[in-house]
């Protein structure tokens, strides 16, 4: 995590400027990195191995990124 965008960021800025140029609508990017590693850490930490299943990581991580974004106030 040195600042280097990474492919599939550049992919998601060009995604963003098409939504925004074909409806016109304000596209806001946010940084969601780590936010898997988060997630898995607080499942672990609630169910072990167990609740690390793909449904509940996503899910969580949704979540995560979701408040990230309310925090910051957008």
């Amino acid at each position: 995590m040195d600042g280097t965008e990474q492919p599939l960021t550049a992919r998601a800025r060009k995604f963003a400027n098409r939504i925004h140029g074909r409806f016109g609508v304000e596209v806001k990017l946010h940084d969601e990195r780590l936010s898997t590693v988060e997630a898995r850490s607080g499942l672990f930490e609630q169910g072990g191995y167990r609740a690390l299943n793909k449904g509940k990581v996503d899910s969580a991580s949704a979540v995560i990124i979701l408040e990230s974004y309310f925090e910051q106030g957008y």
